[in-house]
């Protein structure tokens, strides 16, 4: 069965960006050791221009060949004329608002994502599934969350989005390991204990 793992990056107080999910106050902690990290570890988790701008299209991929993410996150890239983030994954995002695709390489998922993660979970093959964010889409998919990969940066949003928006009850996960780095990110990388 493949993991759905959770790759997400946050502050020291548990945000993944400010009130409107602005995250650009993480980037200047991008220095070379610790992308030097995300290139033999995470490759595939960067978006097409970022990988085209660290010269990494050629890599394969090695954890995910699937992308779920919210419509929020995916408004990101759409804001910069990008309509097709992850072109290296096959790439679907949660929204009941987005209606048709922009891209015929993105999947649209307007009802039942729990279901449609279970189905991507269910099929065969190697690699696993790399869950975007954002908040609300963590929330509604922390039952089918198999693996957290926790990014923390050294900053303090005060508020903001926090990593889950859920009502969900308490779900507990198993510290694997942890991987500080010298510009202060340290990233922890736990399982579902079930």
């Amino acid at each position: 069965m493949r993991k759905l793992t959770y790759f997400v990056a946050c502050s020291l107080d548990g945000f993944i960006g400010d009130e409107q999910g602005d995250a650009t106050a993480m980037f200047r902690f991008l220095d070379e050791e610790y992308l030097d990290f995300l290139r033999a570890e995470f490759p595939e988790t960067l978006a097409g221009p970022a990988r085209a701008h660290l010269g990494l299209d050629h890599l394969e991929n090695r954890r995910f060949d699937t992308v779920v993410q919210g419509r929020a996150s995916y408004e990101l890239a759409l804001k910069e004329g990008i309509t097709s983030p992850y072109s290296h994954l096959r790439q679907l995002v949660a929204s009941r608002t987005l209606g048709t695709s922009p891209d015929p390489d993105v999947e649209i998922v307007a009802d039942d994502v729990v279901g449609r993660v279970r189905a991507l979970k269910a099929e065969p093959g190697d690699l696993d599934i790399y869950l975007c964010g954002g908040s609300r889409l963590a929330g509604a998919l922390l039952d089918e969350v198999d693996e957290l990969v926790v990014k923390s940066y050294p900053i303090v949003y005060g508020t903001g989005m926090p990593m889950f928006r859920t009502g969900s009850p308490v779900a507990q996960f198993a510290l694997d390991s942890v991987r500080a780095f010298g510009n202060g990110v340290v990233v922890r990388t736990y399982h579902r204990e079930r």
